[in-house]
């Protein structure tokens, strides 16, 4: 099993840990290019080498939405943040980040409360391609409709595509995709999605949002590399709603 950031390991032996070549960050495998504009909530994370490391939603001017192991161990000098383009080469502005916030119960054995918000050292010009995504008001359960979008690998392994990718999926129940997944772990605060082997999230999607009815529903978090079958495991938003909201106050 790996999470979907390049930052992450297998679980603890005490969850039956998946394979040896479990990792963390991935990319959208049986996807397609998103077109020009499209997903104008989705980030590029980098590291100080500019390369990109995960995924992430704006969700206001001045904070982004991602996952707590895409940024566990890092001190904001070393993070930045790409906005209004869908390619990873070309276009879109660079902001600093100048605050890392994780979830103080974040369980990087468990892969449990992968959350983290960044505030960014200034604001955010909104516009066609720059905007937030709305944050879920209640919880979602299976059968519905989402859509995935991310610089994720489309194999594994494989090499990160330039092209912002998507992907149309189904969300799956938490009890479905708990006997899916065992003996890994899968907690009523995470959300499922599969819809056929040869398609799901990968190695660079970690962080990035999951949306239905527009307005996120996940982020990506953790799952077995990659499109081979079984469901991709994402932090249910409405789950971490308060505290969200509670952090991105200071």
């Amino acid at each position: 099993m790996f999470r979907f950031v390049v930052l992450v390991a297998t679980l603890a032996c005490a969850f039956a840990a998946p394979s040896a070549d479990a990792d963390l960050s991935w990319r959208i495998v049986g996807g397609n290019k998103a077109p020009a504009g499209a997903f104008p909530y989705q980030i590029s994370l980098r590291g100080i080498f500019g390369g990109h490391s995960c995924g992430g939603s704006i969700i206001n001017d001045q904070w982004i939405l991602t996952a707590a192991h895409c940024v566990q161990g890092s001190s904001p000098s070393s993070l930045n943040v790409v906005v209004g383009s869908n390619q990873l080469n070309a276009g879109g502005e660079k902001y600093k980040v100048s605050k890392v916030i994780y979830h103080e119960n974040y369980d990087s054995n468990a892969i449990k409360n992968d959350v983290a918000v960044l505030k960014l050292e200034k604001p955010l010009t909104f516009s066609k391609t720059v905007q937030p995504i709305p944050l879920a008001s209640s919880s979602i359960g299976a059968n519905e409709d989402c859509v995935l979008s991310g610089w994720g690998t489309t194999t594994y392994p494989g090499n990160t595509p330039n092209d912002l990718q998507f992907i149309n999926l189904k969300t799956l129940s938490v009890k479905d995709c708990q006997e899916r997944q065992a003996p890994n772990p899968v907690f009523d605060s995470q959300v499922c999605t599969f819809t056929q082997k040869g398609q799901g999230a990968c190695h660079g999607d970690s962080g990035g949002p999951l949306v239905a009815g527009g307005k996120q529903i996940g982020i990506v978090s953790w799952g077995r590399p990659c499109g081979i079958g079984y469901p991709d495991v994402f932090t249910r938003v409405y789950s971490f709603l308060s505290w969200i909201e509670k952090n991105i106050k200071n």
